[in-house]
């Protein structure tokens, strides 16, 4: 072999070796480049659920908080809220109005309690049996009213003028209240109500259904 040749050929093994030491550094560098990718991959992923659970969690928190202030308070009587009138007639009736002076709803349940000169039992209801409750619920708008009734149209449930009442707003229980008592002198306020042994109707919305409840409407 020549000097010529075995020139030629060393030169060609070196451009060989120098081409395969690229290619492995290539090979290198891009198993590291999609490692690093894949990493950050899996990074923005977990750091998207985590942001995902926190908006979910506020969410919630919101709701609940939401549901809480939509909460409607329970009424409360007072001497300028709650009201007596009597109408004579064959259909006699005492009606008692309530008038929500408050800013926002409140909820009454059941009957009023009313104690007609300082008696020591509530009139007892006209609506559900002795003892069991009929569960009226009734929401009374911000400054709406709501009624009752108790019939006065035979001797018996007329019976004689009264001088004051007590009143109680009922609970959810027949043995809870919710706010009082107050107390309404009917001397003070020049009401001539005449009461018996009668019965009071449940909470409505309206004279006309607590009337037709009471039995005195038409």
């Amino acid at each position: 072999m020549t000097a010529r040749r075995s020139r030629h050929r060393s030169a060609a093994y070196a451009a060989l070796a120098l081409g395969l030491a690229g290619s492995l550094a290539l090979t290198g560098c891009n198993s590291h480049s999609s490692k690093k990718s894949s990493s950050l991959s899996k990074s923005s992923s977990s750091s998207s659920k985590s942001k995902k659970r926190k908006i979910i969690g506020g969410g919630a928190a919101a709701a609940g908080a939401g549901a809480a202030s939509r909460r409607v308070p329970d009424c409360f009587p007072s001497t300028y809220k709650v009201t007596f009138s009597q109408q004579s007639g064959p259909d006699s009736h005492v009606t008692v109005k309530f008038k929500n002076t408050a800013g926002r709803d409140c909820t009454l349940h059941n009957a009023p309690l009313l104690r007609f000169n300082n008696a020591k039992s509530p009139l007892p209801l006209l609506q559900g049996t002795p003892g069991h409750l009929d569960g009226t619920r009734l929401t009374v708008p911000a400054h709406g009213y709501a009624y009752a009734v108790l019939p006065t149209n035979t001797a018996a449930t007329k019976g004689t003028e009264q001088k004051s009442v007590t009143i109680d707003f009922m609970g959810v229980s027949a043995s809870s209240v919710t706010h009082g008592p107050v107390t309404v002198n009917f001397a003070e306020k020049r009401l001539h109500l005449s009461v018996g042994k009668t019965k009071v109707t449940n909470w409505t919305s309206s004279v006309h259904g607590a009337q037709l409840a009471a039995g005195v409407g038409k």
